[in-house]
């Protein structure tokens, strides 16, 4: 098999700066919600590993780590029902739902996976959840989909 470049297709942003607002204000409206970084960090953390998105993993990780999650928490997060002491109740029930949404054709989201987001977050939560999970696969398709480069590294 022969080694092909890989390349950046498109720059969006380069191409037209303006379709990136709508996404940018959803960014906003969910980080001014109640769900804290670290927890966002988690969730776009694991709906980036499960769609193998390189770029996001890069910057969510950054982002992780400069919001306090414990680096054990980012090593095992795509094992995370192997290590439940790691993560809180509310973790849990935030990542299984980030798995379940990001995975919807595989069965849609369980009724259990439903009850757990429930008893650890309110309506108003549970929408911000919602809202930070779509967000982020929509991200990790335009980020995969023009093989967005990755920003030089930072140490």
């Amino acid at each position: 098999m022969t080694d092909i470049p890989f390349t950046q297709r498109m720059n969006v942003h380069a191409t037209d700066p303006k379709a990136y607002a709508p996404m940018l204000a959803l960014e906003k409206y969910i980080h001014a919600g109640s769900l804290g970084e670290a927890l966002l960090a988690l969730v776009k953390l694991r709906a980036s590993q499960i769609n193998g998105c390189a770029f996001c993993l890069d910057m969510h990780g950054r982002e992780a780590r400069a919001a306090g999650v414990p680096q054990r928490q980012l090593d095992v997060l795509a094992g995370w029902q192997e290590a439940p002491g790691l993560y809180s109740a509310r973790e849990r029930a935030a990542i299984a739902l980030t798995e379940q949404v990001t995975l919807i054709s595989q069965g849609g989201v369980s009724d259990a996976v439903w009850a757990r987001v429930a008893a650890e977050f309110s309506p108003q939560e549970t929408v911000e959840l919602l809202m930070a999970i779509c967000a982020i696969n929509s991200w990790n398709r335009l980020a995969i989909t023009t093989h967005q480069d990755l920003p030089p590294q930072q140490d």
